[in-house]
């Protein structure tokens, strides 16, 4: 793999904070901590995000996408400050090399449009044809690289496909503006279990073959395992452990991870795409002070409860952990 790209994705003390209620009652919530991580700078991969519902992790691909304003820090894409894009040139800019896959696919389609038609409007709007007779020759390379053709979607209305064609399908118009990067916020879990693995395996395609980079959001730490090059955990909106995905999940360091990794069924190739989700945690851990885990770590110290980690570098990863900082006295710059 090569070395010493510039990443093509950088994010530094990215935060996010939404003031809740009015008067006295007002209330902080800090739903993402100072994130930061980098994308791209040994080559083409796929990184994700994984974390328990409430983690934090929809709202940092939100920011990332442009569709949040992050209350405090930066995100650099192929050496642009995005963090805040005015001007409508640059906006487009942005939009045709970052594109997002959704959660729901039904939602990415009108029901009321033909799905063709929706490709065409697509086209047009980004002028990627300069006349609409091009428009066949060019969707059906697209249709293609996700397996399926502009015979099969012509005339035909959203409810007339499958699940898996439409998110296949989502993927196709998100490849349009042949995007540099995808964000893609839990793709596969609205998808019957059977499909999941073939747009799994398409977003590894899609590296290798096309390469496309690949933020992949999701709750899953099964399907994260399949299709990580590297992966980042969240925790109440903290990166908690960062690096590729053997080490995390083979050998998690965070007592966080660990937890995780526990609830996961050990790696089996017809089960490893099986959802796992913890149950519901307290919202009180996110006004906690010190480490969001410290009320229920096996391992928590005095420190812990009033003094957040910084990230220290342990074995190939980054872990937000006094277990470690204290031991080893050093942290990331």
């Amino acid at each position: 793999m090569p070395h010493n790209h510039q990443p093509i994705l950088q994010t530094r003390n990215l935060s996010k904070v939404f003031i809740t209620g009015m008067g006295f009652a007002k209330s902080r919530l800090v739903a993402v901590n100072r994130a930061a991580f980098q994308m791209g700078a040994q080559g083409t991969e796929i990184f994700t995000i994984a974390g328990e519902s409430g983690s934090g992790k929809s709202t940092l691909a939100k920011m990332i996408l442009g569709l949040l304003e992050p209350t405090e820090g930066s995100i650099t894409f192929r050496g642009r400050n995005v963090t805040s894009i005015k001007g409508r040139k640059d906006r487009l800019w942005f939009m045709k090399e970052v594109q997002p896959v959704f959660q729901n696919p039904f939602e990415t389609f009108s029901p009321l449009n033909r799905v063709d038609d929706y490709f065409l409007e697509t086209a047009v709007s980004f002028r990627l044809i300069k006349r609409r007779q091009e428009a066949p020759e060019y969707l059906e390379k697209f249709l293609e690289l996700v397996g399926l053709s502009l015979h099969h979607i012509q005339g035909r209305y959203p409810h007339e496909l499958s699940g898996g064609e439409l998110q296949r399908l989502s993927i196709a118009r998100a490849l349009m503006t042949r995007p540099t990067l995808l964000v893609a916020d839990e793709p596969v879990s609205m998808i019957d279990a059977s499909l999941r693995m073939s747009v799994v395996n398409l977003f590894r395609e899609l590296k290798d073959k096309a390469n496309v980079n690949v933020l992949y959001i999701t709750h899953d730490l099964a399907t994260a395992y399949y299709i990580s090059d590297r992966i980042a955990i969240m925790l109440r909106g903290t990166i908690v452990e960062l690096g590729p995905v053997e080490k995390v999940l083979d050998h998690p360091l965070h007592p966080y991870t660990k937890i995780l990794k526990n609830s996961v069924p050990e790696p089996d190739p017809l089960n490893r795409l099986q959802p796992v989700r913890l149950s519901g945690i307290e919202s009180k851990e996110f006004a906690r002070a010190g480490c969001k885990f410290a009320g229920r770590c096996p391992s928590a110290m005095a420190i812990c409860e009033t003094q957040e980690p910084e990230a220290v570098i342990e074995d190939e990863r980054e872990v937000k952990c006094h277990l470690y900082s204290e031991s080893q006295g050093k942290t990331t710059a």
